[in-house]
């Protein structure tokens, strides 16, 4: 059976950079690989790279999640001196 699940894509500035995110569905457990299963998660994509930013919540209004990764931005990315 496919997979109903919907790609969605954000594009947020944040202190005039402009950063790409980007939804992918979780995964169930392969325990031939010894790898845990994983939920759906947004990842920061960028020059042909991905890091996991934070879980999806499918039914967040994109206001909700636009906040939340700007929230992650200016701390995982700005960090405590606000300099990147």
């Amino acid at each position: 059976m496919a997979s109903r699940y919907r790609v969605e894509q954000r594009h947020i500035t944040h202190r005039g950079r402009k950063f790409h995110f980007v939804s992918y569905e979780g995964q169930p457990a392969n325990q031939k690989r010894n790898q845990p299963a994983s939920d759906h998660a947004w990842f920061l994509v960028n020059a042909g790279y991905r890091w996991e930013v934070m879980p999806q919540e499918p039914d967040a209004p994109p206001e909700e999640t636009d906040r939340r990764l700007s929230a992650w931005i200016e701390r995982e990315v700005f960090g405590e001196d606000g300099q990147p």
